[in-house]
């Protein structure tokens, strides 16, 4: 069961933090595991820093012993309470030893110790570990770990944990082994697997010549599905030699598999704790985007070996020093693997569609936060991915040598500690101690996305160009004003032909700056904040101008950018027509630039398949002062039908050029025909074709296609969707991770049935609260439908707040996270507003609630 409260508790705040008053040298830790009763007993070897009691964190222990020193201590020598265990006084050295019960086989939240499938597994970030033992649990806290584990040798026949193994046997039909980790490390890294599981090994030969033990663990029956994922490890592994000089530091790595699991994977040092959505993947099963996930978390998971493992945060305020950064390490890893344009453009598309919405709403913080109730509720796209754009802008302002100097400067002034956003900065500042960045640290303090405009001066007496720029930041909540950013702005000059004239960064840091460029001949069109050099919102550009940029640009991201803005200003234009009643007529331009877009398709299959998406419905309400999304979904779907079928001939043949490749190919060229094969059969399917669809479901040539096909059959309402629904339920209903599929096409459909079809998925047999893939799967793709969502009855919010109270009790993580989607309330109209405000209140009315959901329900609401 969750904890509850009935008040809310007092918040956690940066200007309080104080360093911890003892510190812990060794851990030794026995585990003699049941799923009722679990027995740990603890060996912590400390001493004292400063004055003060000694305090360790505890939740939901039983406390069976407790010695210092070898002495057993009186019930007047300590205090347990819900928080934890206080000792009132403690020598300056000492070994505390404690014994405590716990049932896995009822932990809900997946938090700490817990049971799923067949056996135990944990996860400790970021306050986990308490679940365990009592601990000082802070990433400040770093210790080297000794642990042993007992189990019965029939169920459970694989123990690992954290290091390397010492050793290993059978007594009494029960397993035991022992595992050390040579490293300090925090105890949300922390990590202990036993089940009846079977490896996928290889080895990796490091660059010092090092042989390293790989295995993948898994449920049996599922070997078969973890080859992408093996080979995936052994090329980050090797990539972040090359490109950061980092090596592996153990003489094994493990990734175990687990299918109840909060979050997408976790980093622990040396066992690698994952949902089974990012370690297996076949054709059959999955889909080309899951086999880029699956290579995408393998890598940012190992990647946190260096930034995240061997440097850790000081405190949580700081999760971004190890989260933004690996996600920028990620994101240049896929990059390389695939199209760097492409990916840069879905990077951006992501953290328009999430983090820039939070940014403006009620839940926007800043990439540090300066206070928290809940520590989980911070695990967000401004933690994650606004972090990497921060990384990301080091990198451009600095230059790739001087940002590669700063890394190895951090790596080796902060191994083996917990740092500060202030500790990274020094690293990187003293690799370019001729410029001054320190500006840049407001990224982190500063919440909201500045918005930019721009005026343009030619002079063509003396042949100069002049940019003034702009910055400004809307208020967010407890921040009315904001001192400017220092960003970087990368500037294309085309001529009016589109060739580049000039390519330069600029640093821009004021509220207003200008730039004078000498020696242009000719009035040029300026390409401002080039592969999206800064996370801001560009404003003012003239849709004759994003037309020129959109077909001439030479930098693709911006080419892609231009487009995007192109058809928003067009689609927005519609929408308002359709709100006055009018008849939707396509704008031209965006027909010829859809045109135009097919046209180049053979020089980039990858790019054309992106830049044929329209704007989302998501999008599109970003940009109204009042959302109407009965508008935007009509509007956008009248424009996907009227391309589709104006270009239909176009289509049609991009179609079936593209279904050459071979189904079974997952190398990146394969992918980008796929992808722009489906992107052309959504448009087919938009203006009728939907024979097209069933056709392509029934070949069922790879999970790929079968899905894309699934995906426009559930859009329309018939025999065929039916149809198609029950054969793939009844081909992957004993398939998890494809069973999750089936459920949230249904979620995302456009079909009038939606909101129905979706209540009635809740009490689906293959429906369970309990698996977080399952609830995302539904739950969560519903929550993102902004048509069916946004249902004008309130039965979508209903739906929401009824899921988000039933699983409070259970898995406080996954309920809060589902309150994101009714954060906006305030963009709506009136009617709207007060139907989600209304399911706010009955969240928060409930008597009992966790602080988790407590705290995303009264932001939404402040």
């Amino acid at each position: 069961m969750a904890d509850a409260v009935t008040a809310p508790r007092q918040p956690v705040h940066l200007a309080d933090y104080r360093a911890p008053a003892f510190a812990v040298d060794q851990v030794e830790l026995e585990f003699d595991l049941h799923p009722q009763a679990t027995q740990v007993r603890a060996r912590l070897h400390m001493h004292r820093r400063s004055a003060g009691q000694l305090h360790l964190d505890g939740r939901k222990l039983k406390l069976l012993e407790i010695r210092l020193d070898g002495e057993e201590l009186g019930d007047n020598s300590y205090h347990v309470d819900e928080a934890g265990l206080t000792i009132y006084e403690v020598p300056d050295r000492f070994t505390l030893e404690t014994l405590v019960e716990i049932c896995p086989a009822e932990n809900t939240e997946l938090s700490g110790l817990y049971m799923s499938g067949s056996g135990f597994f944990t996860q400790c970030e970021p306050e986990g570990f308490r679940k365990i033992t009592f601990f000082p649990d802070r990433p400040d806290v770093m210790a080297r770990y000794r642990v042993r584990m007992t189990a019965d040798a029939q169920k459970y026949p694989v123990l690992l944990s954290n290091g390397n193994k010492l050793a290993e046997g059978t007594e009494n039909a029960r397993n035991w082994a022992e595992w050390e980790d040579p490293h300090p490390k925090p105890s949300y890294l922390f990590a202990l697997v036993a089940a009846d599981l079977v490896a996928v090994r290889d080895e990796f030969v490091t660059m010092s010549g090092r042989r390293v033990e790989l295995g993948i663990w898994v449920e049996r029956g599922d070997e078969t599905r973890c080859g992408h994922a093996m080979e995936s490890l052994k090329t980050a592994m090797r990539w972040d030699e090359d490109t950061f000089g980092l090596e592996y530091d153990l003489d094994v790595f493990n990734i175990a598999a687990v299918a109840d699991f909060n979050a997408g994977a976790m980093e622990n040092k040396g066992l690698n704790i994952f949902n089974t959505a990012y370690v297996l993947a076949s054709p059959e099963t999955a889909t080309d985007t899951d086999f880029q996930n699956v290579e995408r978390v393998i890598a940012h998971e190992y990647f946190h070996n260096w930034t995240g493992d061997r440097v850790t945060c000081r405190d949580w305020f700081q999760l971004s020093l190890k989260e933004g950064l690996t996600v920028f390490r990620d994101q240049e890893f896929m990059a390389d693997q695939f199209s760097a344009a492409v990916k840069r453009i879905a990077d951006v598309r992501l953290l328009r569609a999430t983090q820039f919405r939070d940014d403006a709403g009620p839940l926007a913080h800043p990439v540090r936060p300066a206070s928290y109730l809940e520590i989980n509720n911070f695990y967000t796209t401004t933690i994650y991915e606004k972090g990497a754009e921060v990384v990301r802008m080091y990198r451009t302002l600095m230059g790739r040598e001087a940002f590669r100097r700063g890394m190895d400067n951090y790596i080796r002034d902060n191994d083996n500690s917990a740092a500060t956003v202030e500790d990274f900065f020094a690293a990187m500042q003293a690799a370019v101690p001729e410029h001054n960045i320190w500006q840049i640290l407001r990224w982190y303090d500063q919440a909201g996305t500045p918005e930019i405009t721009f005026e343009e001066t030619y002079n063509p007496t003396n042949r100069s160009f002049m940019l003034t720029l702009r910055q400004h930041t809307n208020p967010t909540p407890g921040q009315e004003s904001k001192l400017p950013f220092l960003m970087p702005v990368t500037v294309g000059l085309l001529d009016e032909n589109g060739n580049e004239m000039l390519e330069e960064t600029l640093v821009f840091h004021q509220a207003e700056q200008n730039f004078v460029f000498s020696h242009i001949d000719k009035p040029p069109v300026a390409s401002l904040f080039r592969n999206f050099s800064a996370p801001v919102k560009l404003k003012g550009q003239s849709r004759e101008r994003l037309a020129f940029l959109a077909a001439k640009d030479t930098d693709l991201f911006n080419r892609w950018d231009a487009l995007q803005q192109y058809a928003s200003a067009a689609l927005l234009e519609a929408v308002a027509a359709h709100q006055a009643g009018r008849i939707f007529q396509l704008d031209a331009g965006l027909q010829d630039a859809i045109a135009a877009t097919l046209r180049q398709a053979p020089r980039d299959q990858a790019f054309t398949a992106e830049a044929l998406i329209l704007p989302s419905e998501s999008l599109l309400a970003d940009d109204m002062a009042v959302v109407d999304p009965d508008a935007i979904h009509a509007v956008r779907e009248a424009a996907r039908a009227t391309l589709g079928a104006a270009l239909r001939d176009r289509f049609n043949s991009m179609y079936w050029e593209c279904a050459k490749v071979n189904p079974a190919d997952h190398s990146g060229p394969a992918m980008a025909a796929r992808a722009l094969k489906n992107a052309a059969l959504a448009y087919l399917c938009a203006a009728g074709d939907v024979p097209r669809a069933w056709e392509q479901f029934n070949q069922g040539a790879n999970m790929t296609d079968t899905l894309a096909a699934l995906t426009q059959l559930a859009d329309k309402p018939g025999e065929k969707r039916e149809a198609a629904l029950a054969a793939f339920y009844d081909e992957w209903k004993d398939t998890p991770l494809v069973l999750d599929k089936w459920f949230s096409v249904q979620a995302r459909a456009n079909a009038p049935d939606t909101l129905a079809r979706v209540r009635a998925l809740t009490q689906h047999e293959a429906f369970d609260l309990r698996n977080p893939n399952r609830v995302r799967a539904l739950i969560g793709a519903f929550s993102t439908n902004q048509a069916k969502f946004h249902d004008a009855s309130g039965d979508g919010y209903r739906l929401l707040a009824d899921m988000v109270l039933r699983l409070d009790e259970t898995n406080p993580q996954v309920a809060a996270r589902l309150i994101a989607a009714l954060g906006p309330w305030r963009r709506f109209a009136p009617a709207r507003q007060a139907l989600m405000r209304t399911e706010l209140e009955r969240i928060l009315a409930r008597g009992k609630l966790s602080p988790n959901t407590y705290e995303m329900a009264s932001k939404a609401l402040a």
